[in-house]
């Protein structure tokens, strides 16, 4: 009867072991299921947005990859929250074993990402801007994708330059544009309800820093987005962390099923 008695004991104490381990897992992969939805979310506001957030991630290369990096994370973990929160509620050895799968694989494209971005990061400093800023800002020619971009972030941001006014010093644009100081793009407009148009343009384009935006774009969309990028930062680790753990019960409760 003692050893029986242990027995049951033992079996009884497995099973609400693994019932525990299943219903944790479950919550970790709805977890993983908001954080791709939300991520999802974002990739795709960042597509379709109005308000000219598209055309500043537009003008760097890295930055309009990461914008597909996002929507492609967000739909794989999408589905993999889906996945693992089927697999651990019918306990299916199958679905927990793809789940491990896929999910240590994003897992490592993430690690990989994140070394990239760490390795590029002079790609996103002042300098590479302003000097490609120099090398191939026209000015008024809107059918470059370039000079199109910065003319949205200026129009957008009421800034010019990537440090100030001055960038356009030397610059490929003062080339063609000889008589003009800093861009149309530069000049501050009318702040007056019902008016439109710019202060004094004829004053803004020979250089006056009355009528120009004299705040660099660098500056700019930095203040503008840096309470988004800590965010960015703390779900990029919190993320990380729920797909460790994640990892781990699909192992347990795989091992754990009979």
């Amino acid at each position: 009867m003692g050893l029986g008695e242990a027995s049951a004991r033992g079996t009884s104490m497995e099973g609400d072991c693994l019932s525990c381990i299943k219903y944790l897992m479950f919550v970790f992969n709805f977890l993983i299921f908001l954080g791709g939805s939300f991520l999802l979310g974002v990739g795709v506001w960042v597509v379709v947005d109005p308000t000219g957030f598209r055309e500043i991630v537009a003008a760097n290369p890295l930055l309009f990859t990461g914008v597909y990096i996002i929507l492609a994370m967000g739909s794989m973990l999408f589905l993999l929250g889906f996945l693992g929160c089927c697999g651990a509620i019918r306990e299916n050895k199958c679905l927990l074993l793809f789940f491990f799968m896929l999910i240590l694989i994003i897992f490592l494209a993430e690690l990989a990402a994140a070394i990239l971005a760490f390795i590029f990061r002079e790609h996103l400093t002042r300098e590479y801007f302003t000097k490609e800023l120099k090398r191939h800002y026209q000015g008024y020619n809107n059918t470059d994708v370039f000079t199109s971009t910065w003319n949205a972030i200026m129009n957008t941001f009421d800034c010019c330059g990537v440090n100030s006014p001055e960038d356009f010093e030397e610059s490929i644009f003062r080339f063609i544009n000889p008589g003009e100081v800093v861009p149309e793009a530069c000049c501050r407009r009318n702040s007056h309800v019902g008016e439109a148009g710019f202060s004094n343009r004829e004053e803004c384009l020979s250089g006056s820093m009355l009528y120009r935006n004299n705040k660099g774009c660098y500056s700019a969309v930095v203040d503008y987005f840096e309470m988004y990028i800590y965010v960015a930062g703390a779900l990029a680790i919190v993320v990380l962390t729920i797909e460790l753990f994640a990892m781990v019960f699909a192992m347990c409760l795989f091992r754990g099923i009979q």
